[in-house]
């Protein structure tokens, strides 16, 4: 298997902001799930203009989203690849108003993307690839949070490098929301 990223918490407000550009998310996904590529290839898949997706590529880098992989193609193209992490975000409690407000943006975006791809994907398919569960369960804080840890441990344990990959392996997207139904009602007052 491969191997898995330590966990690191993003807080720096600017580095959210730098994720929380819908382009950037795009750019973010198409080298995940691609691999390396340079800004004129990730224009061309993106439908973007050459110059903007370098922006967007410059800003990312500048927080470790990506980086340059200097040396593994020819040097006059500056290919860029995902770095790969387990990003966390601060809890909600521990968010500044702004910070709340640039999360929010972000993951409007995340999800929009996510349900789109999804809809566009099971559309398109004719096979039985495509799991979906809806559930409810009654846990504390501290529960969902071991929940959660489990629900990544599950995740690393299946994820492999391209070398350990079995014929017939496709990526798979993941996606764990957990909200709670009702608001706290702490909150109202």
């Amino acid at each position: 298997m491969a191997q898995t990223p330590r966990a690191t918490e993003v807080v720096e407000l600017a580095a959210l902001k730098a994720l929380a550009q819908p382009r950037r998310q795009q750019i973010l996904q198409e080298l995940a799930l691609g691999g390396p590529a340079t800004a004129a290839i990730l224009a061309r898949s993106l439908h973007l203009n050459t110059g903007a997706t370098s922006y967007h590529l410059r800003e990312l880098a500048r927080y470790g989203f990506v980086e340059d992989t200097e040396g593994q193609r020819p040097r006059r193209e500056r290919w860029w690849r995902a770095v790969p992490a387990d990003r966390r975000f601060p809890p909600r409690s521990r968010q500044t108003p702004e910070m709340r407000l640039v999360m929010d943006e972000l993951n409007h975006h995340a999800y929009a993307a996510d349900v789109e791809l999804f809809e566009r994907l099971q559309r398109a398919s004719t096979t039985d690839d495509f799991v979906y569960s809806r559930s409810e369960i009654t846990l504390t804080e501290a529960e969902l949070g071991a929940f959660f840890e489990e629900y990544i441990g599950l995740l690393n344990r299946y994820k492999r490098s391209p070398d350990q990959t079995p014929p017939g392996a496709r990526t798979v997207h993941t996606r764990l929301m957990a909200f709670p139904a009702s608001p706290n009602p702490e909150d109202a007052s």
